[in-house]
């Protein structure tokens, strides 16, 4: 077993052999699903979404939205609509995507249409207008 300090100075714990990539790797964007557990289950949820988002994804009649982690952290909602054998997959980001992470969404949407709306004759992605 291998410990380690966070920055508040918590033990942490992992296994020697474990692959430790360096803090500035960059992570694929995530779609993450309503209510899912990564929001659900910190005491902290500052090490995954900024305040100014929480009112945003955790609405005041008990909805979590569905959500976009892009490098760790959320940075927009999603949802998927259907209309007449079509599904849509409409991203209402929070930041201004760099049109890597614009390509990397496409590519990791494409996959979540492909598993979740796969009866549908056609799909397709909108990133929306970034809101203020």
């Amino acid at each position: 077993m291998v410990t380690f300090r966070n920055v508040r100075g918590d033990e942490l714990f992992d296994l020697p052999d474990a692959p430790r990539p360096d803090g500035d790797t960059p992570t694929a964007p995530q779609f993450l699903g309503e209510f899912d557990n990564i929001l659900l289950s910190y005491a902290d949820r500052s090490r995954i979404i900024n305040e100014v988002y929480r009112k945003r994804v955790f609405t005041v009649n008990g909805i979590i939205r569905s959500t976009i982690l892009i490098d760790g952290f959320v940075a927009g909602t999603w949802k998927i609509m259907h209309e007449r054998g079509k599904a849509v997959l409409s991203i209402d980001p929070f930041i201004r995507f760099s049109n890597q992470e614009s390509d990397a969404l496409a590519i990791e949407g494409a996959r979540l249409l492909h598993f979740a709306a796969s009866e549908a004759h056609s799909h397709d992605i909108i990133i929306n207008p970034l809101m203020c």
